[in-house]
C-alpha cells in the first residue's frame, strides 16, 4: 500500500509518500508546496490543488491521509487552514482516492508512541523508521508522519476489523 500524507497549510503544504512493503515502511518521496503569501488567496488554493494533483499523478498513491485541524487561537488562520485542507482533500477525491483524517495527537501516538511527543522526537523517529539520510523539512516531515500513522492505523483495522472479530467469535463458540 502506498500512502500520500499531507500536512496542509496556506503558505506551505507538506507532502510525504510512504509505502508499506511487507512489515517494512519505505520512504518514496517528500517535499513541500510553497505558495506566495502576496498572491490572492484563491490563487494560493489553486497552487495547493495543482501541486498535490501533480504529486498524485506522479506517484500514484493508493490512499491519502490528511492532518486534521485540532484548534487554532486565531479564527482567520483557522479559516485559511481549513480552506487549504479543503484544496488538499479535493485534489485527492478528484483523483478518486480515499481520504483519511488524523489529529496531531493520533499522528504522534502512532509514530512515537505518545501523543504529547515533541516535533523533534517525531522527526528523529521518522528518520529511523524510514531510513532517511537526514531529517526532512518540517512540513514534509509532518506529512510523512501522517502517512506512517495511516499505514499503522490501516494495519490495526485489518487486525481488529469485522473479519478479525468474526474469527474471534468463531473461536469463542468452538466446542471440542
Amino acid at each position: 500500500m502506498r500512502v500520500l500524507g499531507i500536512d496542509p497549510g496556506s503558505c506551505i503544504t507538506g507532502y510525504g509518500i510512504v509505502e508499506q512493503a511487507g512489515n517494512h515502511l519505505v520512504h518514496v518521496d517528500n517535499g513541500a508546496i510553497f505558495t506566495d503569501s502576496a498572491a490572492d488567496f484563491p490563487g494560493r488554493l489553486k497552487r495547493i490543488f495543482d501541486g498535490l494533483s501533480t504529486v498524485i499523478a506522479e506517484y500514484r498513491p493508493d490512499e491519502v491521509a490528511v492532518e486534521n485541524i485540532f484548534f487554532s487561537t486565531n479564527a482567520q488562520s483557522a479559516l485559511k487552514l481549513g480552506q487549504a485542507r479543503g484544496a488538499a482533500i479535493v485534489a485527492a477525491v478528484h483523483a478518486g482516492l480515499p481520504v483519511a483524517e488524523y489529529t496531531a495527537l493520533q499522528v504522534k501516538q502512532a509514530v512515537v508512541g505518545q501523543g504529547r511527543a515533541e516535533k523533534g522526537q517525531v522527526q528523529k523517529m521518522l528518520r529511523a523508521l524510514l531510513g532517511l539520510p537526514e531529517i526532512a523539512q518540517a512540513d514534509a516531515s509532518d506529512a510523512l508522519a501522517v502517512a506512517v500513522c495511516h499505514i499503522n492505523s490501516h494495519g490495526l483495522k485489518r487486525m481488529t476489523g469485522p473479519a478479525a472479530s468474526k474469527r474471534a467469535t468463531s473461536w469463542r463458540n468452538f466446542k471440542p
